[in-house]
């Protein structure tokens, strides 16, 4: 995104990428079948995520970057190795922050306000939307926010199993609302929308014009995890990078790992040193000023490995608090089975690959009563119905099946098949002193590049929301009259899944108030090195429950207009 609005302004950028270059438009496999693959594409410990995944270079584990984790301690840490990196696989929730999330500890007197309120966000949420092209509507709820008017593209109709979960939780008091995905139902109104986004800009108008133009809107049949040859969903390697390159003020290096960002004897960002992999040579790369977007933890790393006279504990870190304050996101999950969708009609649930609806946070006002153990919410995801029967697509059925057999075996799957749902708890984490990262002083990559070393640990906060998920998840499957498949735990600890396996991680580089408590200010930028930013989740104070990537978006297009000011008036 940074790439993207400095280049339509007209500053010359380098982007260096870690990983190999990467192009969906001829590398997505559209069209292939479970069957046209290994293991009838079932996930390995190279691709967690199944064959066709879109991470092709990365995942839990990098060959020859390792990390480490303190005793006691199962941080899991995706990283994609790829040009778009982990935009090229996320699940495409688009969820906006509310004015909540932004002053946390101003509403409960836990973890810590943002510098910024919802409202300075807003106008940045609108931009990123309209320009990603995010499907959803307008409900009105608390702490859910709307959009503007003309942002959002339609919601696409619920499916069958959505309809009886959202009549099922109207009886319930929770409301389940169209999700919102980062996914085109219909082709963008490229004028419309590139002149709302671009009203005196020229360049940055014809480059996004043409770019909206390019995107054909989702035909229901790829899962978006493969990527999208036609633009469908939200890439940046297909929405943010063309338009950019468009503007001629754009070069990618890929497959350079940048190691540590260099100084000069003022203390200002001269730079960055990166290693060449495929020649593995050191480079330098001189730039006057220098925006770190290598994921949360990834940045921090390099904050921490950029140490000097001047800069002993690492670069931008005389607050201490450089790797401090990691957040995931809580998660927790309950599958069953459900009666009254056995024997449905075959039909074709066209739709997209993730959600149509969800279920956000509800019970704000139970939790400002004090009637929860936990103080900060959770969304639900959840899915199931129809869909390309995979690997291990009827494994747990036996169960179900009372040992059939044969030709019954074979009507008892077809009974059964799309039958099955899943609910999952996407939460808020509220940031402690015992989640963070170091460098591990004694390990390093094929590189040479010391590694980081997690510590973590969940508060009663996050162990008791996670046991709350799962008594709920398991209370709206018996409500449908179905049949809870998975053990809803009583321990939360047992509950709620590993540190970094929602792949939501933040924080690290946060941004605050003041230079003593926070390392950057509001506009990602460092207090110590002006003309340092950084412009992904490092900065986040808080990890609400809202996926993390539409804010993420949000932010870095509100500082590169900022930071495209300081460039203006001379100040960097």
């Amino acid at each position: 995104m940074a790439a993207y609005v400095l280049a339509c302004h007209g500053v010359r950028v380098l982007l260096l990428e870690a990983g190999r270059d990467y192009d969906p438009v001829s590398e997505t496999p559209m069209f292939q079948l479970p069957a046209d693959a290994p293991l009838r594409a079932a996930g390995t410990a190279d691709k967690p995520f199944g064959f066709y995944d879109a991470t092709v270079d990365g995942g839990w584990r990098v060959p020859g970057e390792p990390y480490t984790s303190a005793e006691g301690v199962n941080f899991m840490w995706w990283r994609s190795r790829m040009l778009g990196g982990r935009t090229n696989h996320w699940g495409r929730i688009s969820l906006r922050m509310g004015p909540y999330d932004f002053k946390p500890r101003s509403r409960d007197g836990l973890g810590f306000d943002w510098p910024l309120t919802y409202e300075d966000l807003a106008p940045w949420y609108d931009r990123t939307e309209a320009f990603a092209g995010v499907y959803g509507s307008n409900e009105g709820l608390e702490n859910t926010p709307d959009s503007s008017d003309g942002i959002l593209q339609p919601a696409p109709a619920p499916r069958a199993y959505e309809r009886l979960t959202r009549k099922t939780c109207d009886g319930l008091g929770v409301p389940v609302i169209p999700a919102h995905l980062a996914i085109l139902t219909e082709p963008q109104d490229a004028d419309r929308l590139s002149r709302m986004l671009w009203p005196n800009n020229e360049t940055a108008r014809r480059v996004t014009y043409d770019s909206m133009r390019s995107r054909a809107a989702c035909y229901w049949a790829t899962p978006c995890g493969r990527g999208c040859s036609i633009k469908a969903n939200f890439q940046s390697t297909t929405v943010c990078l063309p338009p950019a390159q468009a503007t001629g003020n754009l070069t990618t290096i890929t497959d350079a790992m940048v190691r540590e960002v260099t100084i000069d004897a003022r203390g200002r960002a001269t730079g960055v040193h990166y290693i060449d992999k495929k020649l593995r040579a050191d480079r330098h790369a001189s730039a006057p000023v220098v925006v770190l977007a290598a994921s949360a933890c990834e940045s921090a790393r390099i904050l921490l490995n950029s140490r000097s006279s001047l800069f002993p504990d690492g670069l931008a870190n005389g607050s201490g608090l450089v790797g401090k304050y990691v957040m995931d996101t809580v998660g927790a999950g309950v599958s069953g089975q459900i009666p009254a969708l056995e024997y449905l009609p075959r039909h074709a649930e066209e739709g997209a690959s993730a959600m149509h609806m969800y279920m956000p946070w509800w019970l704000y006002g139970e939790q400002a009563a004090g009637h929860l153990d936990f103080a900060r919410g959770y969304h639900i995801e959840f899915g199931g119905g129809q869909r390309m029967p995979g690997y291990g697509a009827f494994s747990g059925i036996e169960p179900l099946t009372e040992g059939a057999y044969g030709q019954r075996f074979k009507e008892e799957c077809r009974r059964y098949y799309g039958s099955f749902m899943y609910f999952d708890g996407r939460g808020e984490m509220i940031p402690n002193d015992d989640c963070y990262c170091e460098i591990d002083p004694e390990v390093v990559d094929q590189w040479g590049i010391p590694v980081l070393r997690f510590h973590w640990k969940w508060s009663d906060h996050e162990l008791n929301q996670a046991l709350h998920m799962q008594q709920t998840f398991a209370g709206i499957i018996e409500e449908m009259g179905g049949r809870v498949l998975s053990t809803v735990q009583t321990d939360g600890a047992r509950a709620i899944l590993a540190p970094g396996q929602i792949i939501h991680e933040v924080g690290g580089v946060r941004m605050g108030e003041r230079p003593d408590d926070s390392v950057l200010n509001q506009y990602c930028q460092s207090w110590e090195i002006p003309n340092l930013f950084v412009m992904d989740g490092g900065p986040f104070v808080s990890n609400a429950d809202k996926n993390p990537t539409l804010s993420i978006m949000a932010i870095a297009w509100r500082s590169s207009e900022y930071l495209v000011d300081q460039l203006r008036q001379g100040a960097l």
